[in-house]
C-alpha cells in the first residue's frame, strides 16, 4: 500500500456519554478500539471501527459541534435498516437512509459503488 493509499479521513463526533455511544454504534457494527482521559473524572475521547472505517468519538466540548453529519457507504444498508426498524428509500442518486445516534448526530447511509 502506498502512502497516499494509506491516507484517511476520520470525523469527530461530540458525544455527552461515550459509553452510551459505543453501546448505540455497535448496533451500526462499530467496536471501540481505545479510550482516553487524562485522569479521571475529565471527558474522554474513544475511537470506534467497522473495518476500515472509523470514527473519533468526543466528550471534550470544543472538539466537534453538536448535529454533524457523516455519509456512510456500507455493504449491508438493507441489514442497518433493520436493527434500526427504518426503510432505506429512493433518491435520484441511489438508496440511502438516515440515523441519529443519541447526541443528534447524522449519520447518512448508502450502499457501496458498484
Amino acid at each position: 500500500m502506498s502512502a497516499e493509499e494509506a491516507e484517511e479521513v476520520i470525523p469527530v463526533l461530540r458525544v455527552r456519554d461515550v459509553a452510551v455511544a459505543v453501546r448505540w454504534y455497535a448496533r451500526l457494527g462499530f467496536v471501540q478500539q481505545w479510550e482516553h482521559r487524562f485522569e479521571p473524572g475529565l471527558p474522554v475521547f474513544t475511537e470506534v471501527a467497522r473495518g476500515r472505517v472509523r470514527l473519533y468519538l468526543s466528550e471534550h466540548e470544543g472538539d466537534a459541534r453538536p448535529d454533524t453529519l457523516v455519509y456512510l457507504r456500507v455493504t449491508d444498508l438493507d441489514e442497518v435498516a433493520a436493527e434500526f426498524g427504518v426503510r432505506a428509500e429512493e433518491a435520484p442518486w441511489g438508496r440511502e437512509l438516515e440515523l441519529r445516534d443519541p447526541d443528534g448526530n447524522r449519520l447518512r447511509m448508502g450502499p457501496v459503488a458498484a
